[in-house]
């Protein structure tokens, strides 16, 4: 088992390092979370043996069950799937990054419980730059309002945004996508200068290519790392 997840990580490691070439980026811009919501945790630590140091929870409970002994310290994990308001403490708790944050109710939440623990929560919003209604994420229009919700909230770090774009068969289709997110990134920074907003995560699977073509410094890769699909 070891073998299959060396050899497909290995794998995704070099697409991600042509895509960076092609791009003309640096290697360290780029961070693989390893999406491991279909997994156990012995794939997840035998990928960590492999090398890979971050990965990606859709549901809190399941990640509670998962993480009940942490990773290393020298990991991370990332929940990236829709976070209820009523798990944030849970959330705050036990992950290192929210990458979901979609909304000023949980924004508002989120806050109270990383002040609680006295640590800061670095976060990201995320948009529904696709506009599909079955996706979360706030719409483009209300980024700016909720970056500065963010903004004030004294326990949560802005790092950057997020999306998830459409499923397809031509990665090439969503590339308007990922390039919209960049050009509202570029345009938030403009209007809130002292907000960083390095990060970028965009890209699964089946475009993630594509995506660190366009800008993404955090790719969520699953499949190709776990089952090889």
């Amino acid at each position: 088992m070891t073998e299959g997840i060396q050899q497909r990580i290995e794998h995704v490691f070099g697409k991600v390092a042509s895509a960076i070439d092609r791009a003309g980026r640096t290697p360290e811009s780029v961070t693989v979370v390893a999406v491991s919501k279909t997994v156990e945790r012995d794939a997840v630590d035998l990928a960590y043996e492999c090398g890979v140091r971050h990965f990606g929870e859709n549901r809190v409970q399941d990640a509670v069950r998962k993480f009940s002994v942490p990773l290393p310290d020298d990991a991370m994990l990332h929940m990236i799937g829709h976070l209820q308001s009523n798990k944030a403490g849970v959330a705050a708790r036990l992950v290192d990054f929210v990458e979901s944050v979609d909304r000023e109710s949980l924004i508002s939440e989120l806050g109270k419980q990383a002040a609680k623990l006295e640590k800061p929560l670095p976060v990201l919003l995320q948009v529904n730059i696709a506009g599909e209604a079955q996706k979360a994420g706030c719409e483009p229009s209300e980024a700016e309002s909720l970056l500065r919700a963010l903004q004030d909230s004294s326990h949560l770090e802005l790092r950057g945004l997020m999306t998830i774009a459409p499923l397809v068969d031509d990665p090439e289709d969503v590339r308007p996508v990922f390039r919209e997110l960049r050009v509202l990134r570029d345009r938030l920074r403009q209007k809130c200068p002292d907000v960083s907003l390095d990060v970028l995560s965009m890209g699964m699977t089946n475009d993630f290519q594509v995506a660190i073509e366009e800008g993404s410094t955090f790719v969520r890769v699953g499949r190709a790392i776990f089952s090889g699909d």
